[in-house]
């Protein structure tokens, strides 16, 4: 590998005017250690003579192509085995959620007796929001981000409701500071430490769906802490696109969906984490089903529930093993590319899509995303609306627009290339002048 090219690649903060061409974005593909990892996906077919360019890994991650085999092969066991599957498939049924445990584990920075795939993001969130919002006359608040996604606002209004509390005077959210569109760090430290004795819960995105904002999450925690107030986060937008620490830095639990970074396929199989001081805490309660009762006697059908004494005590029913089998597929890429490579890879084609909007557009593009992200970059652009859609549509670019201004981009390190990222902006300009 080209030094030079490399260094490019592992560390750019800006660009040099020599290296914003196709030739320099190829270049850079070449000298990328993870660009084989490219040819292992399916790409949308090509339109009008067009290639795709694929910015949407933030909405729905592209499927690799060993998900149809995996599913294929499950599809293959049920005709055979029928419910002896469960037990003689060549993946057992009855423990397949165990064989994405591990790989969840290092994903997420837990340990695996903290994390397990289960359900949707909501339905974990409120599962979670069982055990760790326990609110008291006293200490009742949640504290949000601001612009945080619908479901999550919808989903504690309605725990707040449950409680007995009104959701407009104990759902908070984080204020940006004046003239700015994001919170930093010390602005959110500083309003978790105003509402104190009467927070009970702060839970962000720990990267914002909006505005794509990375939140420091291990300051976040201990500011929680040091006010008696839990900590949870809701990784759709972290898990598979963030390096996570969720054990170190002590978070009390975490939900994540699948099918955007994690490549799991619509509506794919959810996941949790649960840290390990609180699995055994009598303190903490939990809605209970019998997939989470203790495996040695599950299916003695006795009438008392004895949890695992795992994260997986928080399972109510058996999972969707074809769901299981499309995460599977996708997470032993995640393995082998690794969250460190992929992370660098991340920012270089992140900064580089940055310095390119802002040498194309000018003042004519405003970019809400801070330096502390992900993948996605979240624009505006002046002058234009959703309508815009329709002409990136015909170009066979995928990006999308949520309201009122907000267009966002993703370049996913597992399957987008530097040349992607010159070709959209070159794309861009044609659309927009």
């Amino acid at each position: 590998m080209n030094t030079k090219t490399s260094s490019l690649i592992n560390t750019p903060v800006t660009f040099s005017a020599q290296t914003k061409s196709r030739q320099a974005a190829r270049a850079f593909d070449a000298a990328d250690e993870l660009r084989e990892f490219r040819a292992r996906f399916n790409f949308p077919e090509e339109k009008n003579g067009l290639k795709p360019l694929y910015f949407a890994g933030h909405s729905l991650g592209l499927m690799p192509k060993r998900t149809e085999d995996y599913v294929r092969e499950e599809l293959a066991e049920w005709g055979r085995y029928g419910v002896e599957g469960h037990f003689h498939a060549k993946h057992p049924w009855l423990p397949y959620h165990e064989f994405v445990t591990p790989a969840l584990a290092r994903l997420v920075g837990a340990k695996p007796n903290e994390v397990v795939a289960m359900n949707t993001l909501t339905v974990n969130l409120h599962l979670m929001l069982v055990s760790f919002y326990r609110p008291t006359k006293k200490r009742y608040k949640i504290l949000i981000e601001n612009n945080t996604f619908p479901s999550d606002k919808y989903a504690v209004d309605s725990q707040a409701r449950f409680h007995g509390f009104d959701p407009r005077e104990t759902v908070v959210e984080l204020k940006p500071r004046k003239g700015q569109l994001t919170v930093d760090k010390e602005s959110v430290l500083e309003q978790i430490k105003k509402h104190g004795s009467s927070l009970a819960l702060v839970l962000l995105g720990n990267c914002n769906y909006l505005s794509g904002q990375n939140f420091v999450m291990a300051d976040v925690v201990k500011a929680a802490h040091d006010v008696g107030a839990l900590c949870g986060f809701n990784l759709a937008h972290g898990a598979g696109n963030i390096q996570l620490n969720l054990h170190g830095d002590r978070a009390d639990f975490a939900v994540w969906c699948s099918y955007k970074y994690l490549n799991s396929g619509p509506g794919g199989i959810a996941g949790a984490f649960v840290h390990e001081e609180h699995i055994h805490s009598k303190k903490i309660p939990r809605f209970e089903g019998w997939w989470g009762h203790d495996k040695a006697s599950r299916f003695k059908m006795g009438p008392r529930f004895k949890a695992i004494s795992t994260a997986e005590a928080w399972q109510l029913s058996n999972p969707p093993i074809l769901q299981l089998a499309a995460l599977r597929a996708s997470l032993e890429i995640f393995d082998e590319a690794t969250m460190a490579r992929l992370h660098r890879k991340s920012r270089a084609l992140t900064n580089y899509l940055q310095d390119l909007l802002r040498d194309a557009f000018a003042d004519r593009l405003q970019i809400v995303t801070p330096h502390e992200r992900g993948s996605m970059l979240c624009v505006r652009l002046r002058g234009r609306d959703k309508s815009v859609m329709n002409d990136f549509a015909g170009r066979n670019i995928f990006v999308d627009f949520r309201e009122p201004d907000i267009f966002r981009l993703t370049p996913a390190p597992l399957y987008n290339s530097f040349e992607d990222v010159y070709m959209l902006v070159e794309s861009m300009k044609a659309i927009l002048e």
